[in-house]
């Protein structure tokens, strides 16, 4: 890898770092934000949701924008609109306004993130120099998740508004260096420029709002349950409307036959249930560090730091492991770790030790560098250079809903436990089946494939003409 490619990863690898800050710093202000703008719970609540949303709501639609209307174009762009809204949100005096911007920002990442991993895997030659990149875009993500805790209480500490603009400085420093480094995007035919799926588009992106907003309102319980379904219902017929386009189409959005790839679409199911398990476990033991427990939000923080561990992990020893072991493999490994990590804590008592709850911290670090990175080399191996911001898209989009789909069902069953008369400790009992049910299924998914790959491969071994030997004659 020469110098100016490991510049390029640095900052494609800051981008996901930026995003993963972003919406961990926010998790910890959210409290200070509330009480400064005296904001309502429903109003506090879509502070997050609003992001969640434009990000899920788009980023298929960001994936292909980045094949179709060009890579480097698509990124700077968006990065650019990301450094904007983010310090809109900074100056925001009312609820509204805030809303707002964390919805457009998260309608930035949704273009800018699946253009940042279409330009790994097309600038990195697939092998172990693409799988190596990967895993380093894979841990920075990572890195920005779990340092961004820290980060945003020292900055909310400052004053919460430092949460809006510390990215804006960050994400100005990336843009500049990715003027200069990001590669042109190659020269496009006059014909592919007027090729866009308009229909398409609006279907895609109308199906796409409606789910995650469904899946954003479960976490009601059966508060509203009516308007969920609704709302599920209607985002469902979109879809086959949006499929029906597509078949229809000369030059398709999404090309309807990528979705044949197997191992792709085990890759996306696999990445939506692991990082839904993992989000939603953060999620109720930051609940029972600062309720239960009583814990600050910067004692949280630094006490969920050792899951942080898979940002060291997963660009040193997991290439080593994918090398020795197949992607397959390793993931399966790591679904079984972090299966067995959630199980080891679904006994939580009210006044557990912190060193009784650390073996899963670590477990589910471990898993992360195992899981996240396969699986994002599976989703986009072998893919087409001109469909790359497609699958990227398509795997970015499943990280997206299963992220607030973890959140919104722990939070929901923790809510309707609570409801139904059961302590502070035994709802949060019951709220973390969600994340071992999540990572168990995903192990099934795993092992499955595994399977797969070993029938394929006995297959191709029978397939094989008979060595003739020399004739003696």
């Amino acid at each position: 890898m020469t110098g100016r490619a490991r510049a390029l990863l640095l900052v494609l690898c800051g981008t996901i770092f930026l995003e993963g800050a972003d919406v961990a710093m926010l998790g910890v202000a959210v409290p200070g934000i509330r009480a400064d703008l005296d904001l309502g719970t429903g109003t506090a609540a879509w502070v997050m949701s609003g992001y969640v949303l434009g990000y899920a709501g788009f980023t298929l639609l960001g994936g292909r924008a980045a094949d179709l209307l060009g890579r480097r174009r698509m990124f700077l762009f968006w990065l650019g609109v990301f450094l904007v809204f983010s310090g809109l949100g900074g100056f925001a005096t009312e609820g509204t306004t805030l809303v707002a911007a964390r919805f457009a920002t998260g309608v930035a990442a949704a273009f800018m993130t699946p253009a940042a991993l279409s330009l790994i895997t097309t600038s990195f030659t697939e092998g172990p120099e693409r799988t190596k990149a990967l895993m380093v875009f894979a841990g920075a993500g990572a890195a920005g998740f779990s340092l961004g805790l820290v980060i945003g209480g020292l900055l909310t500490a400052l004053g919460w508004r430092w949460v809006f603009f510390a990215p804006v400085l960050f994400a100005a420093a990336l843009w500049a260096a990715a003027v200069r480094l990001v590669p042109a995007d190659p020269p496009r035919s006059a014909s592919e420029g007027r090729s866009f799926d308009v229909p398409g588009a609006v279907t895609a992106a109308g199906a796409m709002l409606l789910t995650a907003y469904g899946v954003v309102r479960l976490e009601h319980g059966f508060e509203g349950s009516p308007t969920t379904v609704a709302v599920l219902v209607a985002g469902a017929l979109l879809a086959l409307v949006f499929l029906r386009v597509e078949r229809r189409a000369a030059r398709p959005l999404v090309r309807l036959a990528i979705l044949r790839r197997s191992a792709m679409v085990r890759a996306d199911l696999g990445a939506a249930l692991f990082v839904g398990a993992f989000f939603g476990f953060q999620f109720v033991l930051t609940l029972y560090f600062q309720e239960v427990r009583g814990w600050s939000p910067i004692q949280t923080a630094f006490a969920l730091i050792a899951m942080g561990l898979d940002a060291v992990l997963a660009p040193t020893l997991t290439p080593h492991l994918v090398r020795r072991f197949g992607t397959a493999r390793v993931a399966a490994v790591g679904f079984a770790l972090a299966a067995l990590g959630y199980g080891l804590v679904l006994p939580i008592g009210a006044d557990w030790p912190y060193l009784a709850l650390f073996p899963t911290l670590l477990l589910a670090g471990i898993a992360f560098a195992l899981v996240y990175g396969p699986l994002t080399v599976t989703a986009t191996e072998g893919v087409d250079a001109s469909e790359q911001g497609l699958a990227g898209g398509l795997f970015t989009t499943a990280v997206q809903f299963g992220s607030a789909l973890g959140i919104a069902v722990v939070t929901a069953v923790h809510g309707i436990v609570a409801e139904g008369g059961a302590t502070r400790v035994e709802a949060l009992r019951w709220a973390l089946t969600v994340p071992f049910a999540m990572a168990s299924a995903g192990l099934a998914l795993a092992l499955y494939g595994v399977h797969r790959g070993r029938r394929r491969a006995l297959t191709a071994a029978t397939r094989l003409p008979a060595v003739r030997e020399p004739s003696r004659a």
